[in-house]
């Protein structure tokens, strides 16, 4: 394999550059592209019209609500478009499955410790919190979604639905709001896996120390 410079910083001329991998093909990385700009632009067109000071200062309710509709009712696209790839799939399947690693992993104080430059953990391509805010993640905009079309179109159904719907819509927003901030916190501190997320490939030294069993377990894994 190629060596390039990876994504856990710079490298002296005596261990060398470290050896890339491929985390992420370019169907993934398109996946979750678009739905990040679509979350962050239902996430921020709702801002505008949920607090009132933003709305205030922004204006235009009509064109912010608009936006906040057509972002929410694409949200579906992307992953309804990435399960034509393989390897989209194959991520899902490893989403939706918590393994005995996973309970360790949320027990575990010491989960992100390393012996020997390997996780004392046997971490697959995805951590419990990656699976658990994706769980989240999806669960919350299916509901938003269906909450949000009671609200744009509410003739059909009762008043109790309607007043329903909108609590529901502006308290899932705001715990969606908290969660969304932090996903965007813990990537910032980890260099190798916005460098996975942003070319396809990390380090294998990264992903010996944090997804030991994705790097060393059988394909799948």
């Amino acid at each position: 394999m190629t060596s390039t410079r990876g994504s856990d910083g710079p490298t002296d001329a005596t261990t060398g550059p470290p050896e890339l991998i491929e985390r992420f093909t370019r169907a993934e990385r398109w996946v979750h592209h678009a739905l990040a700009l679509l979350m962050l632009g239902c996430l921020v067109t709702a801002a505008l019209l949920y607090f009132p000071p933003l709305s205030a200062a922004v204006g235009r309710r009509g064109v912010v609500k608009t936006v906040h509709l057509w972002c929410g009712f694409a949200l579906p696209a992307p992953v309804l478009l990435g399960l034509a790839s393989r390897a989209f799939r194959a991520d899902l399947r490893r989403l939706d499955r918590f393994a005995p690693h996973d309970w360790a992993w949320l027990r575990r104080r010491d989960r992100r410790a390393t012996v020997g430059g390997r996780g004392v953990l046997p971490v697959g391509k995805f951590n419990a919190g990656q699976k658990l805010n994706a769980a989240f993640t999806a669960g919350a905009a299916l509901v938003l979604l269906g909450t949000g079309a009671i609200m744009a179109f509410p003739g059909p159904f009762p008043d109790r639905w309607r007043t329903g719907a909108t609590f529901v819509h502006d308290w899932l927003f705001l715990a969606v709001l908290v969660v969304t901030a932090g996903h965007l916190w813990e990537a910032s501190r980890d260099r190798g896996a916005l460098a996975g997320m942003w070319s396809g490939r990390v380090g294998r030294d990264w992903a010996a120390r944090h997804h030991r069993g994705w790097l060393e377990g059988p394909p799948g894994e």
